[in-house]
């Protein structure tokens, strides 16, 4: 019996009052899909329902997958792809397997010769590096910072050191409630000659992208960016 393959659906990354984001391609993929490996059920159903036409949510197997499901666990959502099933993968908001829990399916997916298909759809990090105006040739993504202030701080210098000798972009970002404190401790830890660009709500009505030296950030009023989706990118040269 040859084996289904797996998914990899992006989401939007916020409420849009039309689609601007996701291909008529990749919502034909996931109207077909009855098995789908998600972070939130509940959320993930008002994804489908805003694709609309899906699969009726009660005809649809859900595997709960985040960061403290075990390895074993994660394992047996391959049953259905080694029987034949179709299966797709959708993160909170974006890319799946992109700082995201999801890698380790993916991973064992290929290991077990199951087919991985990645659609097209919205990628925050990609798109704020477009915006940014920074090194696109030569940049590193590195999920999420410290939460503890001093590790924190300590990881800001060392990202503005690398930008800055190896003339590398330096991409992070935070939990959207720890947005500001993040904001601040960049803005009291960089040269004022390093380069930072915030980008805001990405492809939402109230997007905001802002890029500009550090010293130009510590005098403007400083944005509040509380629990809003954004990514931050330091560049050193």
């Amino acid at each position: 019996m040859a084996k289904g393959t797996l998914y990899l659906i992006p989401t939007t990354l916020g409420k849009t009052p039309e689609n601007n984001t996701i291909p008529e391609f990749t919502l034909n993929i996931i109207r077909k899909l009855d098995a789908m490996v998600v972070e939130n059920i509940q959320t993930s159903v008002k994804f489908l329902q805003w694709v609309g036409d899906t699969i009726p949510e009660y005809k649809i197997d859900f595997y709960p997958l985040n960061k403290n499901t075990p390895d074993q666990e994660i394992f047996s959502f391959l049953k259905p792809l080694k029987a034949g099933r179709d299966m797709g993968i959708m993160s909170e908001a974006g890319a799946p397997a992109v700082a995201d829990p999801g890698a380790k399916l993916v991973k064992m997916a290929h290991q077990n010769g199951i087919k991985v298909v990645p659609l097209v759809g919205p990628s925050s990090i990609l798109m704020a590096l477009m915006a940014s105006g920074f090194n696109g040739q030569s940049f590193a993504f590195h999920g999420y910072l410290p939460i503890d202030a001093k590790k924190r701080k300590q990881s800001i210098i060392q990202l503005e050191g690398e930008s800055r000798r190896h003339d590398r972009t330096q991409i992070f970002m935070e939990a959207p409630y720890r947005n500001n404190e993040i904001l601040k401790a960049i803005l009291e830890t960089c040269n004022p000659l390093t380069r930072l660009c915030v980008a805001t709500d990405l492809t939402l009505p109230t997007e905001d992208i802002r890029s500009m030296e550090i010293g130009e950030w510590q005098k403007i009023q400083r944005p509040d960016y509380n629990k809003r989706p954004a990514i931050f990118i330091l560049y050193g040269k």
